[in-house]
This record gives structure tokens, C-alpha cells and sequence, in this order.
């Protein structure tokens, strides 16, 4: 029975999947000492520089790595906004169920199969283990079912659907062929060019209206 449950905040948090946590490392802040202030009058000797031999400017379209990194980023950032939002998993109206206990509520299941509770309740429960396959509404009506068990009462929402009505979220490709990376690439370098060249159209636009030029042939 799950006793003196406060119904205020539902802190715990389980998703309808567990991945494997990551420990976050502390950064502290770099604080410039006096060396700093007394190298930040350091001037250059313009008479000493010398060019660099054999130095030739790499294009990324010759490092194949990077190519393929680039392409990568561009197709994933373009699969996002080609996606249309979608409310969060935890958002009200995804709701599937209540747990209360004495009129309080002290669980919470979305239609994904997500579920957050009082840590009350989240100490009463334990290390509950999901059944192996089940997903969506079929796993958020497990899991009330397991949380009642301890002495409350499920009530199902207006806003919940049935499992056939469930659409799991799309999984973004983690990989793609070569033929998508190569036709990625190019888009992209056109993206970039079409953009250098509005900018360049502005700016002249901008000299010109200003009565003066500029020489880009060079």
C-alpha cells in the first residue's frame, strides 16, 4: 500500500526504454593569470614572418573522411527539418492513464509506454522489469496494472488510444550508402555556393545604392 504520497511533483521519470546512462564530467571555468595580461601586448614583426614552402590549400571534397562527415551532418540536420514536429511522448495530451492512491496521483502513463511517479512510489516499486516486446499503450496499461498492485486505482484518460492506433516514432538512419553521401556532398556545395552568391548580390546592391564599387574579379 502505497502511504503519505504528496501528489505535488512526479520527479521520477521512466521511459519507455532504458538506455545505458553517461556520466557527466565537471569543466571548471579557465581563469587568465598574469602571464596572460603580460602577453596580451605581444605585437608581431610583420619583417620576420615568413611564407610557408609547399603549403597548398586543402579542399574538403579531397579529404574523403571529412567528405563523408560533412555529408553525414548535412542529410541528418535536412531529415530533421524535413520531420514534422511531433508533441513530446510526455506531453498532456499523450496521456494514457493515472495511478491514484488515496485521491492523490502518484503515477502518470503516456501513450508510448512512458511513465513518471512520485518518488514515493518509485521506492515501492523498485526495479520493475518490462516484458520483453511490449511497447506503446500495451506497455502503459502493464505497468498501471503493476503500480496498482500496490494499492491504487487506474484511471484511463480521454486522451488514450489502443495499440492499433499507436505509431512508434521513426528512427533516423545512423548510416547511409555511398550514393547518398555523394549526391549529399554536391547538394550541399550548391547550397553554399547559392548562398556565397546572394551574399556577394546584397552587398554590391548595398555599395552601389551607397555611390561607391567594388572589384570581385580579382
Amino acid at each position: 500500500m502505497i502511504s503519505n504520497v504528496s501528489g505535488a511533483a512526479l520527479p521520477h521519470l521512466r521511459p519507455a526504454s532504458t538506455p545505458a546512462s553517461n556520466a557527466a564530467s565537471g569543466l571548471q571555468p579557465v581563469v587568465p593569470d598574469a602571464t596572460d595580461a603580460a602577453t596580451s601586448g605581444f605585437r608581431i614583426d610583420v619583417s620576420q614572418v615568413k611564407p610557408l614552402s609547399g603549403a597548398k590549400v586543402i579542399s574538403a571534397a579531397d579529404n574523403p573522411h571529412l567528405r563523408d562527415l560533412l555529408a553525414t551532418n548535412w542529410l541528418r540536420t535536412h531529415d530533421a527539418s524535413a520531420t514534422q514536429p511531433l508533441a513530446a511522448d510526455n506531453a498532456p495530451e499523450n496521456t494514457y492513464a493515472q495511478v491514484k492512491v488515496d485521491g492523490k496521483v502518484v503515477a502518470t502513463l503516456y501513450n508510448g509506454g512512458s511513465s513518471v511517479m512520485t518518488n514515493q512510489a518509485a521506492a515501492k516499486v523498485g526495479k520493475l522489469e518490462d516484458p520483453p516486446g511490449l511497447s506503446g499503450p500495451d506497455l502503459a496499461q502493464w505497468r498501471a496494472d503493476r503500480y496498482a498492485e500496490l494499492g491504487g486505482t487506474v484511471e484511463k484518460a480521454s486522451t488514450a488510444i489502443t495499440q492499433s492506433q499507436w505509431t512508434p516514432r521513426e528512427s533516423r538512419p545512423t548510416t547511409y550508402s555511398r550514393e547518398q553521401l555523394d549526391a549529399a556532398f554536391q547538394a550541399m556545395v550548391a547550397e553554399g555556393q547559392t548562398a556565397g552568391a546572394q551574399q556577394q548580390s546584397a552587398y554590391l546592391a548595398s555599395r552601389a545604392q551607397a555611390g561607391t564599387s567594388a572589384d570581385f574579379s580579382a
